[in-house]
């Protein structure tokens, strides 16, 4: 069985309300003007019948014959007029069979001799202009329905495309460029909800950026101030005598200065400033390379080598926070595969936590408990930051034992066939499911 997935567009849903409120105005009008004019219709034939015996009474009684088809004690007149009769009353009545077809209309009148005098007929052709007014009503509800589609869909459209730039926009805006604004997105002629809603968006981006940026500068001057007694702290080591009190120390200072290099470097990533300085370079002979000196035994597999235009200092910087986090983390052999654009590093380790899978890399965050206890958890990170700088794109997930791939946690880099612009904008990666 196919499951079918339709999403309904503003545009569609805003034109069905309209064309259904439309519907029911139209029939609702209709109805109405129909049963007025059939009352209206056969109140007048009660009155021209009324007239017409009233007529046919007098020359009756004046000449002793009949006129305009009058019957006497017609075997067909109804009971209603025969009771109406008994009393003396002159009456009228409408014989309806079944609504189908004219009715037909009838006038009585006793007489002087106890006799009763009728006269009945059809009006079919007052009728016929029943008939013409409904197919007027009809072909005008039916355009009316029409017309409120097209005004759903101008209308729909018109909101569907404002919505639909603000979510551009707004896109934009979480992927880091901070210069878009909404409501210049989707114009500030039309005053309505969208623009209110602009408004909103924009104020919230706003104080959002200011607050990230204060933040940022002040985990940079937090950095950057602690660099210089960080490197008085390494320098006096170095003046220590040896033993392993003075490699406890010197170790413990490397850490806090590699912590302190990381932090500037985030804050630098996070403030969008970075730009990459492209050259072209040989994946698979680079990635050879670096990792024979980053993690000698790691093992490489180029599948298809090929040229790309990247920053071959990020990219050194991406591949060797990989191989570091599968070192510390992960369990061995260590591999690095090279196919085309795509550079691949896994270990054979528990693999990534479940926290990372879904949110990504986070600050300060090693992992569960059985990857923890090695780190700051800045590494991936600043993988991740160098990739949008590189305008790639960094993806994690765990190795699949049911498909015979094994335990491990399998890091993607998947680099653009274009190079990021002036601007900072980046290309868009395809990434398959």
């Amino acid at each position: 069985m196919v499951k079918l997935n339709l999403r309904s567009g503003l545009r569609w849903k805003v034109s069905l309300a309209i064309a259904g409120v439309s519907a029911l105005v139209a029939v609702a009008l209709s109805l109405v003007v129909h049963n007025a004019a059939r009352l209206s219709m056969l109140d007048n034939a009660r009155d021209v019948m009324d007239s017409r015996v009233q007529i046919a009474q007098g020359y009756y009684e004046s000449t002793h014959r009949l006129m305009l088809h009058a019957k006497l004690d017609d075997p067909a007149l109804p009971k209603q007029l025969k009771d109406a009769a008994a009393v003396g009353l002159r009456a009228t009545y409408l014989q309806d069979s079944d609504g189908k077809g004219t009715p037909e209309v009838w006038a009585s009148t006793p007489l002087r001799n106890g006799k009763i005098l009728s006269i009945h007929t059809r009006f079919q052709d007052r009728f016929s202009i029943l008939d013409a007014l409904d197919r007027a009503l009809i072909i005008g509800s039916v355009a009316v329905v029409l017309g409120g589609c097209a005004l759903g869909i101008l209308i729909g459209g018109q909101l569907s495309r404002r919505l639909r730039k603000a979510a551009t926009a707004a896109r934009k805006l979480a992927d880091g460029d901070a210069e878009v604004r909404v409501r210049e997105a989707i114009g500030g002629r039309v005053r309505d909800e969208t623009d209110d809603l602009a408004r909103a968006v924009d104020g919230m981006a706003e104080a959002l950026q200011q607050r990230l940026e204060a933040e940022r500068r002040v985990t940079a001057d937090i950095a950057h101030e602690l660099r210089t007694p960080v490197t008085g702290l390494l320098t006096a080591a170095e003046l220590l005598p040896p033993g392993r009190p003075t490699e406890l120390v010197r170790d413990r200072a490397q850490a806090m200065r590699t912590l302190v290099e990381d932090v500037l470097e985030v804050a630098r990533l996070d403030g969008f400033a970075e730009r990459a300085e492209m050259q072209d370079i040989r994946l698979g002979e680079f990635v050879l390379r670096r990792v024979r000196i980053a993690e000698p035994q790691a093992q490489v597999k180029v599948v298809r080598d090929a040229y790309v235009s990247t920053d071959p200092r990020r990219l050194e910087r991406i591949l060797g926070n990989l191989l570091a986090n599968a070192a510390k983390h992960g369990k061995g052999p260590f591999e690095v595969t090279v196919e085309g654009r795509v550079l691949r590093v896994r270990d054979h380790g528990p693999g990534f936590p479940e926290e990372l899978l879904k949110e990504g890399p986070s600050r300060f965050r090693t992992g569960s408990s059985d990857r923890a206890g090695k780190g700051h958890g800045l590494g991936l990170t600043i993988a991740a930051g160098q990739a949008r700088v590189l305008g790639a794109r960094l993806t994690f997930r765990n190795a699949d034992p049911e498909s015979g791939e094994g335990h491990g946690a399998i890091a993607v880099l998947w680099l653009p066939e274009s190079a990021p612009t002036n601007t900072g904008s980046f290309p868009i990666i395809q990434v398959p499911d």
